[in-house]
């Protein structure tokens, strides 16, 4: 890739960039799993069953994408989505909080989930035999959905009754299918690309874009995550550190591919952002499911980049506030005036947390767990207001064309 296809701009849409996540994920697992075999790794299994729950609520809530099937973005669909967001959350964190209930969860999204999108492709006129008629990439599709949807059965499978292979064999089913799903998302792309309108969003009656649903999906994180450290600096659970890292980097590596937002601000979505995006990944997920290895190298990365987010933001906010000090102009409506106290609260908060992760016991681990807290908090009140303020510029323009 030459210099100029590094910066060209990346058309990846989400459910292709979800699947590179999920693909990455397995094919990671799979490499991983041959030292673990061996004793020579440790293996967090929590980890990676959060991850998972994680990603599958993350195609429920954005695209309407079920292990079952597409569904029409609805309320009662983005709460249930939101709460396997949050028990895969939780999953990563403490370790057997929810005993068998993530293994469970994942078994019935993988087997019978795999089993009924496998029916419903050979089954569906508009699936299969039209795939077939079509000829060309759906080909590709048709070979590459029914390779993920059965090795989907596998893996449940093999999630539910650990002892049904060892080790080494799992490791190889968990490479393959890693493979599989990203020759699935490299399809879709192209699909997407040739057939624009095969891409189908499925908003449903729930109109709520992506980086705002991100921002949601944050500020659950944080307050999950502020709320756990509270006892866990009491003593009274475990905590995975380095699975908390691990999930934040994947998050961090979403956002990225997704819109080119990044934790200290927005960039074009090119190739480049992109190799960065799926680094991001990379380092997430072997840090959620190999313990200990990655948690120097990513406090630092995470507590530098939520420091300098922090600064810009605080730039970028209390400048234009100071340049217009002493000039005329009008009133600033509520809502502005809100929206700059929240990214001011926003700005100071992600330096607090950042300096916290650098420096060691400057603040007790209860106060870290309320900055947390506080900081979900104030990202739900800013999706709000974000909201507040797209509707009201939506209700201008359809009243300057009446």
């Amino acid at each position: 890739m030459n210099k100029n296809q590094i910066f060209k701009e990346a058309d990846l849409p989400l459910e292709v960039v979800l699947l590179l996540i999920v693909g990455l994920m397995m094919l990671i697992t799979g490499i991983l799993l041959f030292p673990v075999a061996t004793g020579a790794l440790p293996y967090y299994e929590n980890g990676l069953y959060g991850l998972l729950l994680f990603i599958f609520a993350l195609q429920t809530i954005t695209l309407g994408k079920t292990p079952f099937g597409d569904m029409s973005r609805s309320r009662p669909l983005i709460v249930i989505g939101m709460v396997i967001a949050a028990v895969g959350i939780v999953t990563c964190f403490v370790p057997d909080i929810f005993s068998q209930i993530p293994r469970i969860i994942l078994f019935i999204c993988f087997a019978p989930g795999g089993f009924l999108l496998l029916l419903r492709m050979i089954f569906s006129r508009e699936k299969l035999r039209a795939w077939m008629q079509y000829g060309g990439i759906f080909h590709h599709l048709i070979f590459g959905c029914g390779a993920v949807y059965v090795l989907s059965i596998l893996i449940g499978l093999l999630i539910l009754v650990h002892s049904l292979l060892s080790t080494t064999m799992t490791a190889v089913v968990g490479f393959i299918d890693g493979v599989a799903i990203i020759y699935l998302a490299w399809v879709l792309r192209k699909i997407y690309r040739a057939y624009p309108e095969a891409e189908n969003t499925n908003p449903g009656n729930v109109n709520l874009p992506v980086d705002k649903m991100m921002l949601l999906v944050t500020g659950i994180f944080m307050l999950l995550l502020g709320a756990l450290l509270i006892p866990v600096n009491l003593g009274q659970l475990p905590f995975s550190g380095s699975a908390q890292l691990g999930l934040l980097m994947v998050i961090f590596a979403i956002q990225m591919l997704a819109s080119g937002s990044t934790p200290i601000g927005p960039f074009p979505r090119n190739w480049l952002m992109i190799g960065f995006g799926l680094l991001f990944a990379a380092l997430g997920i072997i840090s959620s499911i190999i313990p200990g290895v990655m948690v120097k190298p990513l406090t630092i990365v995470i507590g530098l980049l939520n420091i300098l987010g922090g600064i810009i933001s605080l730039v970028k906010i209390v400048l234009p506030r100071l340049k217009k000090t002493g000039q005329p102009g009008g009133q600033v409506p509520p809502i502005l005036q809100k929206l700059f106290i929240t990214q001011l609260i926003m700005g100071l908060l992600s330096i607090m947390f950042g300096t916290s992760m650098l420096v060691s016991h400057l603040l007790p681990g209860l106060v870290v767990g309320v900055v947390l807290f506080a900081n979900g908090c104030v990202l739900l009140y800013l999706m709000s207001i974000l909201l507040t303020l797209d509707e009201m510029i939506s209700q201008k323009l359809r009243g300057s064309t009446v």
